[in-house]
């Protein structure tokens, strides 16, 4: 493993391109939740020229779809875990590029075009650990926002303030490391040796 690091938002472009695959962060400041219809009217509204709810400029973009229920004027998250980033792929590489998001977290990584867009603009993805849904809730200070709430509740962009948050293991970094890849390199070459 590499480093761990602390991180505050907004997130610059040299301390992302400070990050390798392996560091381990811990993340303090504001995320933004986004799933499959997030990304997707984010994308809608780019192409439209209209303006997103929230400026994502340094920020992370976490691909969850949270439980979250009101109590009086304030929302409590009660679950938050990270789900299946490859979902977003077709999405992502514009989202990096035009509004300028840092850090991408998720579970199971992402493919190439989002890996291209990491190394040229700047941004890394950090791998946070499925089944830990009360876990990241914990990390969650408060909901700072929401938008978008006629696409559904997991489906919606929350703005939430963390604390510490993570482990995430930058699995994608802004050189083109890729520890998914690695991994299946490696598995690869022990089942030929296994079967030669």
């Amino acid at each position: 493993m590499g480093r761990t690091l602390k991180v505050e938002t907004p997130i610059s472009e040299s301390q992302i391109r400070d990050l390798k695959v392996g560091d381990v962060v811990y993340l303090t400041g504001t995320i933004v939740t986004a799933r499959d219809q997030a990304h997707k009217r984010m994308i809608e509204f780019l192409e439209e020229q209209k303006l997103i709810p929230f400026d994502l400029s340094g920020l992370a973009v976490y691909h969850c779809g949270p439980i979250v229920k009101r109590f009086n004027d304030e929302w409590a998250v009660i679950a938050a875990g990270p789900t299946t980033s490859m979902r977003m792929e077709k999405f992502e590489a514009e989202v990096i590029s035009i509004l300028n998001v840092r850090l991408i977290i998720g579970k199971g990584g992402m493919g190439s075009k989002t890996g291209e867009a990491m190394k040229e603009f700047g941004a890394a993805y950090g791998a946070f650990t499925g089944g830990t849904a009360v876990l990241a809730a914990k990390l969650i200070k408060r909901v700072r926002r929401v938008e978008w709430l006629d696409l559904g509740m997991p489906e919606a962009m929350w703005m939430f303030e963390v604390e510490n948050f993570g482990p995430l293991v930058i699995s994608m970094d802004a050189h083109g490391g890729n520890l998914f890849e690695e991994v299946c390199r490696r598995a690869e070459k022990k089942m030929n040796r296994m079967i030669s």
